[in-house]
């Protein structure tokens, strides 16, 4: 009989389904299909699964996150847009009893000001951007590390 593994919900926001032609210049020229490969190649590596949900609504997500509590063992979020102004998101990440990692391919704190903000850092346990696709297996790492210092507290 087999293990099952800690899952990792990756919820991935508005227009982010679009990665690969929109702004190539900002966003890369990787598609989202592309950046969950990466995730999931790293959670492989740290014995880890990954549930991906894109969503261009913002109740989905909200909804996400309802269905990973109690099931899930972490959350990285890419909440694109809606990270400057779903309050709903982030009080639902907030019930989340594990690690959150909020992650964006740009800067957002080197962009336009409206996207300085964030509601979603009050409740996430830490910060990947700037760093393109990189990020993906960057926010992983840092979920696995989470994990697996929360496993070690006595």
């Amino acid at each position: 009989m087999s293990v099952a593994r800690p899952v990792v919900l990756l919820l991935s926001g508005p227009n982010l389904n679009l990665l690969g032609e929109r702004q190539p210049d900002i966003y890369g020229t990787a598609t989202l299909e592309e950046h969950v490969a990466a995730a999931r190649k790293e959670a492989e590596r740290h014995g880890l699964d990954i549930e991906h949900v894109q969503s261009n609504v913002e109740g989905d997500l909200v909804a996400a996150v309802h269905g990973a509590r109690g099931r899930c063992a972490a959350i990285v979020v890419n909440a694109a847009a809606l990270t400057h102004y779903a309050w709903s998101l982030s009080d639902a990440l907030e019930t989340f009893e594990g690690p959150v990692v909020e992650l964006h391919l740009s800067n957002p704190s080197g962009r336009e000001a409206w996207r300085h903000t964030s509601v979603v850092a009050p409740v996430a346990d830490g910060l990947v951007a700037g760093l393109g696709g990189h990020g993906y297996v960057l926010a992983i790492t840092a979920v696995a590390r989470l994990l697996e210092d929360r496993d070690a507290s006595p």
